[in-house]
């Protein structure tokens, strides 16, 4: 079935959203999720959105912060409008109805949080929540709104591209799209295209990154011929709680900026020997801190120590994280939090312009599947839920210009054709496959790596991506192996992204080479030859 729309959103997190609210004033809008409509990366962020709101902070200091988290990797120009458009987008989460907390001695302001990195408090929150706040709110919102369909557990493929005679793309047309309980592959036709289908922490073995983040934005649009930039940068969250029955569930970096003192298990403190900001370093800096200090004793964890602070502040500052440790045993009123390093951001991604547009036409993406140059080598913290929200406010502007003019193409889209396909038999090749890139990419493409590693990943992922390809096109696709795939594509750009990079910055830290040279100071481009 040919589904059409004007505006084909593929992924419900923030980015999604906020800019299906908007577009849904100018025209039908159809918004693709592969599970339910609130599971994304989004709803699973605790810290909240960086914005410059209390008139003690500025928007130099904001950008300052930003530009040295970046490790002279940021776009300046972006930073600038990014962090400078950030009140009113926060304002207009506050219109759509999120609740961030407020001061307890002024509810007319709010309660401002600080994280690693920031020169000041500036995190606007909803408790430990936020990501779950935003979702909540933008979801009522758009339940709304006429103009919007959710399609839920359904999965997108592969983009629908127009080729001119030479076989070039020209444009996007639309996607293929799995409806995963029905079995059945749709046609979504489009005017306009976005991709906002998160990250892909699930390329790691240990990730804080729930099951859906597989990088598929990325890998599709890599197989569409977009340009992809610095996949070598992939922050790895110092603090993820450390226990067998816990499934890589986060401690917030909020839990240090209210005075979390990370410690050895012995209980002496280490991070003053790697940077002056100690505990409230950012991220790059203290994962590698942690790494270094658990390779050299052998411990398998830190402690994140905010035992100092009393409980009432705690059970209402973090009610998610006291719960959650609580479950486990953990009074974090009395005990110090078993933390490592885990899979969490990803810098880079598919490269867009100053309003999200990628470089096929009509192709647009925001959020944390696209590289806008905020981030650079290290994302600042907090930063990501405000840069989604910017970005996606840019992308409606620049279609807003065009719309009325821009038809919905009538160039003949042919239906997907399974070819010879037939049901599989064997799942098990996807079970191995899947295990063994993500076990890969945690030995060889961590926190740090070598020439050794890195080639080493590379042969490996090679071999599987051949055996997975053989493997999809002889089967009828699936969910499971839609992702394989899709894992598969982005775990060979992050190697490769790598091998380009000949030196260390920011979160690539490779020990063959580990000075930060000025010729490296530009983004790294891959692009489908």
């Amino acid at each position: 079935m040919e589904f059409r729309t004007d505006f084909l959103i593929i992924g419900s997190g923030i980015a999604g959203l906020s800019l299906a609210i908007k577009a849904a004033g100018l025209g039908s809008v159809a918004i693709v999720t592969k599970k339910e409509k609130s599971e994304s990366n989004t709803n699973y962020a605790q810290g909240g959105i960086a914005a410059v709101t209390d008139k003690t902070d500025s928007f130099e200091e904001h950008i300052n912060d930003t530009l040295i988290c970046g490790g002279g990797l940021c776009h300046k120009d972006v930073v600038d409008f990014v962090v400078k458009e950030a009140p009113p987008r926060v304002k207009e989460l506050v219109e759509w109805g999120v609740e961030f907390t407020t001061s307890e001695d002024s509810p007319q302001s709010y309660d401002l949080g600080r994280e690693g990195g920031h020169s000041r408090r500036r995190v606007l929150h909803a408790k430990d929540l936020t990501g779950r706040e935003i979702e909540r709110a933008l979801h009522e919102k758009v339940a709304s709104l006429k103009n919007v369909t959710i399609y839920e557990n359904h999965i997108s493929i592969d983009l629908v591209l127009a080729n001119d005679a030479q076989g070039r793309t020209i444009n996007c047309l639309g996607a293929y799209v799995l409806d995963i309980d029905a079995d059945i592959i749709h046609t979504f036709r489009a005017k306009y295209t976005i991709l906002s289908t998160g990250g892909a922490g699930k390329v790691y073995l240990i990730t804080t990154n729930p099951d859906i983040a597989t990088g598929d934005g990325v890998a599709m649009a890599y197989r569409a011929g977009a340009q992809i930039a610095n996949m070598e940068f992939i922050q790895f969250h110092p603090t993820c709680l450390f226990h067998p029955a816990a499934k890589s569930f986060l401690i917030s970096e909020a839990v240090r900026g209210e005075g979390g003192i990370l410690k050895l298990k012995n209980g002496a403190t280490f991070m003053e020997k790697y940077h002056q900001m100690q505990s409230l370093a950012p991220r790059d800096v203290v994962a590698k801190a942690i790494d270094t200090e658990i390779k050299k004793s052998g411990d398998e964890y830190v402690l994140l120590d905010i035992t100092h602070r009393d409980r009432d502040f705690l059970q209402n500052r973090f009610p998610n994280i006291y719960e959650k440790c609580l479950e486990f045993g953990i009074d974090i009123a009395v005990d110090p939090i078993p933390v490592a390093p885990a899979a969490h951001y990803i810098c880079g991604g598919v490269a867009v312009d100053h309003f999200g547009k990628t470089s096929i036409d009509n192709l647009f993406a925001c959020g944390e599947v696209s590289c806008t140059g905020l981030h650079g080598a290290n994302r600042l913290a907090s930063n990501s839920l405000l840069e989604a929200l910017v970005y996606s406010h840019r992308i409606f502007i620049k279609i807003n210009k065009s719309f009325r003019q821009t038809e919905l193409s009538t160039i003949a889209i042919p239906p997907w054709d399974p070819g010879g396909a037939v049901e599989s038999d064997d799942s098990i090749v996807v079970t191995n496959n899947w295990d063994e890139i993500r076990r890969c990419m945690w030995n060889y493409v961590g926190i740090v790596r070598s020439n050794k590693r890195l080639e080493r990943a590379q042969r490996r992922i090679d071999l599987i991506q051949k055996e997975i390809n053989e493997y999809y096109w002889n089967y009828k696709v699936t969910k499971d192996l839609i992702e394989l795939r899709n894992i598969t594509t982005v775990a060979k750009l992050i190697v490769q992204s790598c091998l380009l990079r000949k030196e260390s910055r920011g979160l690539h830290h490779n020990i063959d080479y580990p000075e930060t040279l000025k010729e490296f100071e530009k983004d790294t481009i891959i692009e489908k030859v």
